[in-house]
């Protein structure tokens, strides 16, 4: 089955690729190696902001992961035009707005690697890094980069 014909099996929509927000580019190409840029939380609604362990729940922050996880599809289909040609998600790394004692980091990002293995598959699965910041851009809960391998 193709990526997309999953994503419509699956109800799952991708957002448009967002535009960066400074000067830097939303992804950049090294061989078959896609590096896409941090994708910060955001749905339908605007921005998805707060702190874990003050204001936001480890499920709210899974939520916002997810979100996070959406937009790097959408920005790796952007750079090859067809899901299909992604061989492998290569690697996850999510940093997590929340309070100096917040110790569940990698059950938020789960939220977004959930949705790689939900999407991909297999070749879904991916080595990652989940690290808390003090603060993230525009007060967001979470923002994640990735590379994805393309064939």
């Amino acid at each position: 089955m193709s990526i997309e014909a999953t994503l419509a099996e699956k109800g799952i929509t991708l957002p448009d690729a967002p535009a960066p927000a400074a000067n830097y580019v939303p992804f950049a190409q090294s061989g078959n190696l896609i590096f896409v840029s941090g994708q910060i939380s955001a749905d339908e609604n605007g921005l998805i902001t707060g702190k874990l362990g003050e204001n936001v729940s480890v499920e709210e922050g899974a939520a916002a992961a997810r979100r996070c996880g959406l937009s790097l599809i959408a920005q790796v289909k952007a750079a090859i035009g067809d899901l299909d040609r992604v061989a492998r998600v290569v690697k996850l790394t999510g940093f997590v707005n929340s309070t100096p004692d917040f110790t569940d980091q990698p059950k938020v990002i789960n939220g977004c690697s959930d949705l790689m293995v939900e999407v991909f598959g297999d070749a879904g699965r991916h080595s990652r890094a989940a690290v808390s910041a003090p603060s993230l851009p525009f007060g967001v809960a979470v923002e994640i980069e990735a590379v994805f391998e393309v064939a």
